[in-house]
């Protein structure tokens, strides 16, 4: 089974820049697209092999999730069930019988840490909601968690050690979650890999000199680390400052 998550800062913008040449190429079985900066009725995609599933922002032009899947669902839900958090369109979880698909654009904690509170309770909040998911049947959460976990997983983690997305609270909160009984997919292949990278500022020429940080996952619960086959970063596909990550299981 092959899975892919691109965050597409902007899905509208990034149809005109090949994603649909991208997603026709690729043949996820099931692909995964965060910030589609949508709201419902301003895109039509037709996959006719795919049936789809959209979570919107409340706020125009920001956020939101969306998930194209090859096969049907038991049954889809939107958020985490909680008002505070479920306002943005963050999140979309698939029950697919023997497993849940958690598709997520973390918040990021923004300039001069303005949200940084906000996102560490968003962190424990989502860490409990997918724990709770976990007791049931395995979990693959997917997309853009907004941190670089190691130092290996950004260009310049000295200058960067108290922005956003590296602050020691985030990843703090992201060994944690991994703690709680996850595997980052890309890491348990490649665990000393550097250069590595999933997002890159459009400034400062970043993305042609490889200035990157890997901030975009696939995360699956531990008992299926025997089921990984492959975790792949699409470096090579633009359209987006984000590009496409992979996973690939033996199923």
């Amino acid at each position: 089974m092959k899975l892919i998550s691109w965050n597409v800062n902007g899905l509208r913008a990034c149809v005109k820049k090949g994603f649909l040449e991208y997603f026709d190429d690729v043949d996820a079985d099931i692909f995964c697209v965060q910030e589609t900066k949508l709201q419902e009725g301003q895109i039509e995609l037709e996959f006719p092999e795919y049936v789809q599933f959209w979570n919107y922002a409340r706020k125009k032009g920001y956020s939101g999730t969306a998930v194209f899947s090859k096969k049907q669902p038991l049954s889809a839900s939107l958020g985490i069930g909680i008002e505070e958090h479920d306002q943005e369109g963050r999140v979309i979880t698939l029950d697919y019988g023997d497993f849940y698909l958690v598709n997520v654009y973390t918040p990021n904690s923004q300039e001069q840490l303005a949200r940084l509170d906000y996102r560490m309770k968003w962190e424990d909040d989502f860490r409990e909601y997918i724990t709770a998911l976990d007791r049931e049947k395995p979990v693959i959460i997917c997309g853009d968690l907004n941190v670089a976990h190691t130092e290996i997983d950004l260009k310049n983690p000295k200058t960067n050690r108290k922005n956003a997305g590296f602050t020691d609270e985030e990843r703090e909160k992201f060994s944690r979650l991994l703690e709680s009984g996850f595997t980052d997919t890309f890491r348990y292949l490649y665990p000393d890999v550097t250069g590595a990278y999933t997002w890159w500022s459009y400034r400062f020429n970043a993305r042609k000199n490889n200035a990157g940080w890997r901030i975009d996952y696939f995360l699956v619960s531990k008992r299926l680390n025997k089921d990984i086959d492959e975790a792949k970063i699409y470096s090579d596909i633009y359209g987006s400052d984000h590009c496409p990550v992979g996973l690939e299981l033996k199923w």
